[in-house]
């Protein structure tokens, strides 16, 4: 896979699920350095409503171990992205608390941490999402694919939080299968397997649209591109996932990235 990246062209890349690159930082950095990557940062779930759990060691030990930007989701404690529970008024009060003592925890380490709204997490509505934005002041991770199948245009955002927006993951979506996802027709795992994330200018999101607001409002971050997909084999070379991102890149080059 990191060849595949090498050879489409691509920059960086964030960190991938647990075990995916090794552990060590050194040994991870030399691994992505050999094949002419960087670092972007990492994705890391957390309970962060439980009031009886202190997630404050979980991000120092991620920012530790991790370079670049820490991109948090409030995770359930339950597994997968199925299911989620409804958090009560202390849950709410303990999320907003935490986000905002990890953010503050951060910035005096000079470091940046954002809050990725994400399908089957406690932020996945729309409601959810301006209330985080309502109450603390940690930046967003703006996820097209994951805010529009819970619900939010994630061009609306980034007109309407653009000032919140530290780093973003593109994808486009098939926004049939993310209307069934959001009204509990289909599963949201059962989603991704069936296409529910297209490459950019695919679907149905306005990429373009929200690449151009978000510079216009002076975006300088990360673009990462992000299709989530569901492989029972290894793809064969040059199949599956690789024609994707290729076909995205050359999306974004003719939009003039």
């Amino acid at each position: 896979m990191l060849g595949e990246m090498r050879d489409l062209g691509l920059a960086a890349t964030e960190l991938g699920p647990s075990g995916f690159l090794p552990g060590a930082a050194q040994e991870r950095d030399q691994l992505l350095s050999s094949y002419g990557l960087g670092l972007v940062g990492a994705f890391v779930p957390i309970v962060l409503h439980d009031p009886a759990s202190d997630p404050l060691p979980v991000v120092e030990r991620a920012l530790d171990e991790i370079g670049g930007v820490l991109v948090l989701a409030a995770a359930t404690g339950l597994d997968g992205y199925d299911e989620r529970p409804v958090l009560d008024t202390k849950a709410w009060s303990t999320l907003l608390a935490n986000l905002d003592a990890i953010a503050a925890h951060a910035a005096a380490r000079d470091r940046l941490v954002t809050l990725h709204p994400h399908v089957g997490t406690v932020v996945e509505r729309r409601a959810e999402v301006e209330r985080v934005l309502g109450g603390c002041s940690i930046p967003l991770c703006l996820d097209t694919g994951h805010l529009l199948v819970g619900g939010t245009d994630p061009v609306w955002l980034a007109r309407f939080a653009a000032p919140r927006i530290a780093h973003v993951h593109l994808k486009d979506v098939d926004v049939g299968l993310a209307q069934q996802v959001l009204n509990g027709d289909v599963a949201y795992t059962n989603a991704v397997r069936d296409g529910l994330y297209r490459p950019l200018g695919d679907g149905d999101i306005d990429i373009s649209g929200l690449v151009r607001t978000l510079e216009g409002a002076g975006y300088e971050g990360w673009w990462v591109m992000e299709q989530d997909t569901v492989l029972t084999d290894a793809p064969a070379e040059g199949d599956g996932p690789y024609d994707d991102v290729r076909r995205s890149l050359d999306f974004l080059a003719g939009m003039g990235r």
